[in-house]
């Protein structure tokens, strides 16, 4: 029989409107006995009703399942008073054709009082508010991309063909040219508006801008970059936000932007992701496979299925790829541009991304749980064998695999 290991302990059925609590009470004898399930709205009035009943009944351990965002206030509501875990629907999900909401909550109190549920990772308040504020960054980051590619759009049904011969639509000489097409449609000179170090020639520019703007699509064109403008105030003003909240962990972001390819706005997202508290995960595995950079182990019968990574790290995955890229390209760090060589001849590019956004990623957990800044010298010392070195002959193709060679069998 599983150790019980909460002997009483509550589970939690969280809906939009409504909450289905029931407490398990196990004895000494290793009876368990189950209070009366109790319903409560998601009202701020009832749910303090609910933290009072779990305080009468000596309750502190809670376990609910994560159900959208519909569990954060309920959660606000019992942190102060309760040890709270959020788990995944994964691990709480009840056998078909007997679910009810009564049954839920208790057959998510009998998991979690022998602790067979997961938490997940829930980082402190002033944290969680970061966060938040920086996924809306990405959110408005993205709008702005959506934004750009209609702007496009509409300069390709016009047979204007600025992205054939700027290789930014929207940088200084192309949105002039393209004010200038919707003030008057008729031809015009562009010498006027065009700028230094362009690659293409003036007479290319000007046969890209020979098309005709109809009246419908100038001013589709119009609406969008005025929205694209309120999108840029409104990033602006976040940022000014972000980084007041963010003021108060200004020495990790320091440690953090010592790290290769990671400059300040991106060290305050990734703090927003994972926090500062690094002994929540027990090593640096656990939370680059939190991130979602560490392959999948599905394996049957010694086959294995799929190595793919996860698709956890929704946020923090692709800020940690924005990264790596910046820091392959970088000649300041032949630490990281040799280990994504190495890796992409034997694996190709994205693996080796990957597993370049897992180092920095490794790197920032070692940064903040020993407060000490980034050392490229540790990577390269690892990197170069001892002098006086017996290997066998396994270890040997294993090194050379790891350089890149390939190592066939001699006949």
């Amino acid at each position: 029989m599983p150790k019980i290991v909460y002997p009483i302990c509550c589970g939690i059925d969280v809906h939009k409107s409504f909450v289905v609590a029931c407490i398990a009470v196990t004895d000494e004898k290793l009876v368990t006995t189950y209070s009366k399930t109790k319903r409560f709205s998601t009202f701020t009035n009832d749910l303090r009703r609910l933290a009072d009943w779990l305080n009468q009944q000596n309750c502190r351990d809670v376990c609910m399942e994560s159900t959208g965002k519909y569990w954060i206030p309920v959660w606000n509501v019992l942190e102060p008073t309760c040890n709270l875990v959020l788990a995944h629907p994964k691990y709480t999900k009840a056998i078909k054709g007997k679910k009810t909401d009564k049954r839920d909550a208790k057959w998510i109190a009998d998991c979690f009082k022998h602790d067979l549920i997961n938490g997940s990772f829930i980082p402190p308040e002033e944290i969680r508010q970061l966060r938040d504020l920086v996924r809306y960054h990405t959110k408005l980051t993205s709008y702005t991309t959506g934004e750009k590619n209609r702007a496009q759009n509409c300069l390709t049904v016009s047979n204007i063909k600025l992205d054939d011969v700027f290789s930014n639509v929207f940088g200084k000489a192309a949105s002039a040219i393209t004010a200038r097409l919707l003030e008057n449609n008729k031809p015009f000179d562009v010498t006027p508006y065009l700028t230094k170090n362009l690659k293409a020639s003036p007479e290319e520019i000007q046969a890209a801008v020979d098309g005709v703007m109809c009246a419908n699509q100038a001013e589709k064109l119009r609406i969008i970059r005025s929205h694209m403008d309120s999108l840029a105030l409104c990033k602006a003003n976040l940022e000014s936000e972000i980084l007041s909240v963010a003021e108060k962990f200004l020495p990790q972001i320091n440690l953090v932007t010592t790290v290769p390819g990671i400059k300040t706005f991106a060290a305050v997202a990734t703090i927003g992701e994972i926090g500062v508290d690094m002994s929540v995960f027990e090593t640096s595995r656990h939370l680059c496979s939190w991130a979602g950079l560490t392959p999948q182990n599905d394996q049957s019968a010694g086959k294995k299925k799929t190595t793919r990574i996860s698709r956890a790290g929704a946020y923090i995955k692709p800020l940690l790829v924005q990264c790596a890229l910046a820091a392959i390209k970088s000649n300041m760090h032949p630490e990281v541009r040799n280990r994504y060589n190495a890796i992409k001849k034997r694996r190709g590019h994205k693996k080796a991304i990957i597993a370049i956004a897992r180092m920095l990623l490794t790197a920032i957990y070692n940064i903040l749980k020993k407060n000490e800044p980034y050392n490229a010298e540790l990577y390269r010392l690892s990197d170069k064998p001892p002098v006086q070195r017996e290997v066998s002959v396994e270890q040997a193709i294993f090194i050379l695999q790891r350089q890149g060679y390939l190592v066939t069998a001699s006949t």
